[in-house]
């Protein structure tokens, strides 16, 4: 996964001096082709430039994802970025294969929390930044049946109990691998090396292609993935060629595999920005990947949880515009999701077995502007308005000029409110106490298309 914030600026920086050695092999005649710009920070992507197609309705129906970092790093539980910012060689943090045993996982528990969350779809990494293959590969030893004790597979295993449970089973996949010898660390050391962002020379591009394609091909076709997640594409040489070399590989394996815009170089079927949604959401299939704490990976240190409303709330708020919310968990090295995590996922499913019809299949917000009691989402012939501000004064005015038939509270179909035009919108009598402490969901039923009011923007 990316960087936190916190290592954020050190990402930054490294670019600057990845340009200064760039620009050095340029000079010395060498690496022409690795003289490819690294991608802008995927926080901020362009909406990619693929026309949705019908391949992305059950991705898009879903609205709601559970993402898994899970990994070696969970040994060491400082984060997934622990072997780049601790300046780790890779032999020394091979050696963390030798301790993971996880005795405490059980896939069809793990689903069981992601079933009753109410998530659709489920991402889990595959192979992180580390370069260690959390699945059977015969790519590499370097992977968590051949090189640990446990000697099992987690990616089949749970992507069985994701079959079992009705989930949509995904896989996270990075192009950057810090184990790998076809990549070679910024700052090269023996004893304390910068891996990130790494080099991909020309002469070692089409072995490392060739490795990514054998185990994108056995992640198709033993483990049956429905989109791929990649990340790390902002390595030094990592050309428009090579990210569409992949993206065509995986169609021809299955083309209705769905595959992020992390691809890199402007391929892709969806944006995903991180850590952020965007106020107004984006044009076309997009996004938002986010953490429950601060960190990825499990880091033992991190209790800095988000609260269930903020969660619920951003879940809302992608969905509004028009987005997708893939929320993070990261297992312990023993195998167990952490309790303020799992605490969370669950509340978060409570909200959405009463409200998820204001969610999943829904769509984008006609308004645009922001609300100033909460959000809103459509369907044909309903507007679901998401009230996070209750008003003290019982009464909230949907700024458009269409006619409502009807509204009520969700979990009150068949107590009608009253409605009143005026020329600011359509004025709603609320009930005088809120139906949820969180978010609160009334259903305007309306015939025509939703007109909205433009309210007049007042610079100060």
């Amino acid at each position: 996964m990316h960087l936190t914030q916190k290592s954020m600026r050190y990402r930054l920086g490294s670019k600057v001096l990845a340009s200064l050695l760039l620009l050095l092999t340029l000079a010395t005649g060498a690496g022409q082709s690795a003289a490819a710009a690294i991608p802008p920070s995927p926080t901020t992507p362009p909406a990619p430039a693929i026309t949705p197609t019908t391949t992305a309705n059950w991705w898009s129906h879903d609205r709601f994802g559970i993402f898994i970092h899970w990994g070696l790093y969970a040994v060491p539980a400082q984060g997934e970025w622990y072997m780049n910012n601790a300046h780790i060689p890779r032999k020394i943090y091979a050696k963390y294969a030798k301790k993971f045993d996880p005795m405490d996982f059980h896939p069809n528990h793990w689903a069981s929390i992601f079933k009753k969350a109410g998530a659709g779809y489920v991402v889990l990494t595959t192979k992180h930044h580390d370069g260690f293959c959390m699945f059977k590969t015969n790519a590499t030893k370097y992977n968590v049946v051949d090189a640990t004790p446990w000697h099992k597979d987690p990616t089949a295993a749970l992507a069985a109990a994701c079959k079992k449970y009705a989930l949509r089973f995904c896989t996270y996949y990075s192009i950057m691998d810090w184990h790998s010898r076809d990549q070679h660390a910024f700052h090269p050391s023996p004893t304390a090396p910068t891996y990130d962002p790494t080099i991909l020379p020309p002469d070692r591009n089409a072995a490392y292609v060739k490795y990514m394609r054998r185990q994108i091909h056995e992640l198709v076709r033993q483990y049956h993935t429905n989109l791929f997640w990649f990340d790390g594409g902002w390595i030094t040489g990592w050309t428009k060629a090579d990210s569409l070399n992949i993206y065509d590989y995986i169609k021809s394996l299955n083309p209705k595999i769905i595959v992020n815009d992390r691809v890199g170089n402007g391929v892709g079927d969806y944006a995903t920005p991180e850590q952020h949604i965007p106020p107004q959401g984006l044009p076309g299939h997009w996004e938002t990947c986010m953490t429950i704490n601060n960190d990825w990976g499990y880091n033992r240190t991190d209790h800095h949880w988000k609260s269930v409303a903020t969660l619920i709330t951003n879940l809302i708020h992608c969905s509004s515009g028009g987005g997708n919310f893939l929320l993070n968990v990261g297992p312990t090295a023993n195998g167990v999701i952490p309790k303020p995590e799992v605490d969370r996922l669950l509340a978060m499913g409570r909200w959405l077995k009463v409200n998820g019809t204001a969610i999943y299949g829904s769509h984008r917000t006609p308004f645009k502007q922001k609300l100033p009691f909460g959000y809103a989402t459509q369907k044909p012939g309903r507007l679901f308005l998401e009230i996070t501000h209750w008003p003290a004064d019982h009464r909230i005015t949907v700024p458009m000029r269409s006619k409502i038939i009807s509204a009520n509270m969700l979990t009150a179909p068949n107590e009608a409110l009253q409605v009143t035009a005026s020329p600011a919108g359509q004025i709603i009598d609320l009930p005088p106490t809120a139906t949820d402490k969180i978010a609160s969901v009334l259903v305007c039923h309306v015939a025509e298309p939703i007109e909205p009011i433009v309210q007049p923007v007042v610079r100060k």
